[in-house]
C-alpha cells in the first residue's frame, strides 16, 4: 500500500509516470523502510497504464468483495418484517447502560463527590 500511495502522491504533483527513484525519495522522507523488489514488482504492473483506469479498475474489483456491511441491514429490516424485535433490541441497550453504571460504582469514587 506505501508503494501505491506513494506512486499516487508523485502522479498528483505532476509525474505522469514515476520512477523506483521517484517512489523512494518519497518513502524515504517519511521514514518507511523500502523493499526493492516489491516496489519494482508494482512499477512493472502499472507501466504504460492509464492511473483513472488502473483506478477503475480497483474500484470494481473493491465493489464485489464483501464488506461484512450484511449486518446492519439484517437488524435493520428484522423491526420492518416484525414487531416483536425492535423492543428486544432496545432491552439490550438499555441493560448495556446499566452495567456502565455498576462498573462506575465498583470504583470506590466518584468524580463528582
Amino acid at each position: 500500500m506505501k508503494f501505491i500511495a506513494a506512486y499516487l502522491l508523485a502522479y498528483l504533483s505532476g509525474n505522469a509516470s514515476p520512477s523506483a527513484e521517484d517512489l523512494t525519495s518519497i518513502l524515504e522522507s517519511v521514514g518507511c523502510e523500502i523493499d526493492n523488489e516489491k516496489m519494482e514488482l508494482m512499477l512493472s504492473q502499472v507501466k504504460g497504464k492509464d492511473i483513472t483506469e488502473l483506478l477503475a479498475a480497483g474500484r470494481e474489483k473493491f465493489a464485489a468483495v464483501p464488506s461484512g456491511g450484511g449486518g446492519v441491514a439484517v437488524s435493520a429490516a428484522a423491526p420492518a418484517a416484525g414487531g416483536a424485535a425492535a423492543p428486544a433490541a432496545e432491552s439490550k441497550k438499555e441493560e448495556k447502560v446499566v452495567e456502565k453504571e455498576e462498573s462506575d460504582d465498583d470504583m470506590g469514587f466518584s468524580l463528582f463527590d
